[in-house]
């Protein structure tokens, strides 16, 4: 099916762009009354993850209500552990739950890596296949998962945490154990993916969420090297990377066989451009906070932000997700922002 606004396709493979693309990441969630609606008919978020229909139907809204380029399939990064045997419980007001943890190798009974992606994940590939239909082509659909790292984190830690420390002492305590699960994760993130897009999905984005609490040197060791792994092996869609606070490893993400990095606030878009030229598009970075600004202050700040960009090498994004009770209207008003700039080439 022809896409009719291809516009952050094109983006990403570094091709001509009449104007930046945009899109939020979280867009689809909690800041719309129509998220909550369809939402309040279920017994919760995984309910409504595990629910195609639902799903898709909370994956379009923003396309509808916002008029952003891109859908974003509605899921969650721990659908991937929870495939794997890691239950996990999503906790109203204090987030993710998991019951049992794998801090040793008894744990990795709870790590499978052998089994039908379908059979276990089939929920969200149905889903992707019903937003697509519903689409009808208007623009693209992003699939996702979250970077090994990172679900490693939630699959030894048990829960969010201010420091991983559960999940950074392993790393020195046992690091045989850490690469085996690491490895286990990075097979059926690729796996996940690759279903993801057979279903439908136009391009794919892995989420490292807690990149910036490993030194650089870690961080090479055991979250760049399995990222790489998924980097050459998704080659059918573009490839979005997004290490949140991962300011030492940019260059190092830029290497790998991907279209796009995903920047967070904090890093400056300028000296990022500069650094790793036109090889790769850049997607980010306003700060989520701005949003919470009066409209002209929002529009001025975007406005900021774009005239730092050198190229159209750019999908414009937050730096990180949208909040929770950021007003509807002000997301708008930084999407028309974006949508009536002009570039100065």
């Amino acid at each position: 099916m022809k896409i009719q606004n291809d516009l952050i396709l094109r983006a990403a493979r570094g091709e001509s762009i009449e104007r930046y693309p945009v899109w939020l990441m979280r867009q689809a969630g909690r800041i719309l009354p129509e998220y909550r609606a369809v939402r309040s008919n279920l017994s919760g978020f995984k309910e409504l993850v595990e629910t195609p229909e639902r799903a898709a139907e909370v994956t379009i809204q923003p396309v509808d209500l916002l008029d952003v380029d891109a859908a974003i399939i509605f899921s969650d990064i721990l659908v991937v552990p929870e495939a794997m045997g890691l239950t996990y419980q999503m906790v109203e007001k204090k987030g993710p739950w998991f019951e049992k943890t794998i801090r040793s190798e008894e744990g990795l009974k709870y790590a499978e890596f052998d089994f039908d992606i379908e059979d276990r994940l089939g929920y969200v590939t149905e889903a992707i296949r019903i937003t697509n239909r519903e689409l009808n082509g208007r623009v693209p659909l992003i699939g996702f998962a979250g970077a090994p790292w990172t679900i490693f984190c939630y699959m030894t830690e048990g829960q969010g945490s201010k420091t991983f420390s559960e999940s950074r002492k392993i790393l020195y305590t046992n690091p045989t154990l850490a690469h085996e699960l690491l490895q286990r994760i990075t097979k059926v993130t690729i796996q996940y993916l690759k279903a993801q897009i057979k279903a439908g999905a136009h391009m794919v984005q892995i989420f490292d969420s807690w990149a910036g609490i490993l030194g650089k040197d870690q961080y090479a060791e055991f979250g760049l090297k399995y990222m790489n792994q998924i980097a050459s092996a998704i080659t059918e869609v573009p490839l979005t990377i997004f290490a949140k606070g991962a300011y030492n490893s940019v260059i190092e993400i830029a290497e790998m066989d991907c279209n796009t990095v995903g920047i967070d606030w904090n890093m400056d878009m300028a000296q990022i451009r500069q650094a790793i030229g036109e090889k790769r598009t850049l997607q980010g970075n306003l700060d989520p906070c701005v949003l919470y600004s009066s409209h002209s202050e929002i529009e001025r700040l975007t406005n900021n932000m774009l005239n730092t960009f050198k190229s159209e090498r750019h999908i414009v994004n937050l730096g990180h997700g949208v909040y929770p009770d950021i007003d509807p209207e002000k997301v708008k008003t930084f999407i028309k922002t974006v949508k009536n700039y002009e570039f100065k080439r």
